[in-house]
């Protein structure tokens, strides 16, 4: 299955649970490409992977098409997590009851902190990194969620894959390596909204660039000529113009005799 399919089937899950919790049985590729944001089209080329489910004219029935979505994306069986990093984001995080209506249950917090180890959050007490190892054991833990600062990740992750964690999601602003094997998700925040910036900058018109002004913010320079449909600079060349004479031109010049001055 295409990963691109793969990203798009919790979007479409959401969207069929809400509409199997409002009481709707069936449902049109229209109306679920447009409450999942892409086109009807696409829909229907992503639920083909699964199988044959719709039907022309009524749509797809949402609780079949529920069933099918959990059981390719694993959702059947609950997956227990562990979140590395219980600081603000790993506090919220292991708050949200979301996870657990979606399948999955924080079975472990772990953080380096001697002031954060006791503390419980939810149903869930945070305990000391150094028992990582043994809580992924005795937990059974499937995913590992790393929130750590980016100088500790890396350290984390090794520490998850040497125990036999092979999912990761990472909120830590750095890239890991893993070996081959290991499936490693990653949120960057702070890249997001870099991103939205980008989009929101180019929103508003900028001022142009001043008169005579090239690539780089420089002027085109002295005796420079620039072309305005191209905005480049076309010319170089320096051309130096004498001052006007004040001897009339039929007026020969005097001679200037050698090694002395003229009067």
């Amino acid at each position: 299955m295409p990963e691109a399919t793969v990203a798009r089937l919790p979007l479409y899950l959401r969207v069929l649970t809400a509409l199997g919790e409002s009481g709707v049985h069936t449902v049109s590729s229209d109306t679920l490409a447009a409450a999942a944001g892409v086109t009807s089209a696409k829909v229907r080329k992503d639920l083909s992977q699964l199988g044959s489910f719709g039907t022309r004219g009524v749509g797809y029935e949402v609780g079949i098409l529920l069933e099918c979505i959990s059981a390719e994306l694993g959702l059947t069986e609950d997956r227990s997590v562990v979140l590395v990093g219980v600081g603000n984001l790993g506090h919220a995080l292991a708050g949200y009851g979301g996870f657990h209506a979606r399948g999955f249950r924080i079975a472990a917090l772990v953080d380096a902190d001697p002031s954060r180890v006791g503390e419980r959050v939810g149903e869930v007490v945070v305990r000391p990194v150094d028992e990582l190892e043994a809580v992924i054991e005795d937990c059974q833990v499937t995913i590992g969620v790393i929130c750590t600062p980016a100088a500790a990740a890396q350290h984390v992750c090794d520490r998850l894959v040497a125990a036999g964690v092979t999912s990761i999601l990472n909120f830590a602003p750095t890239v890991l390596s893993v070996p081959e094997g290991v499936d490693v998700r990653k949120v960057d925040l702070a890249l997001e909204l870099q991103i939205l910036s980008f989009h929101e900058a180019r929103k508003r018109p900028s001022p142009g660039p001043p008169a005579g002004a090239v690539a780089g913010g420089r002027g085109p320079g002295p005796g420079a000529t620039v072309d305005d449909e191209a905005g480049e600079v076309v010319r170089m060349t320096r051309r130096v113009v004498p001052p006007p004479s004040r001897v009339a031109p039929d007026v020969p010049l005097p001679a200037v005799a050698h090694g002395g001055d003229s009067e």
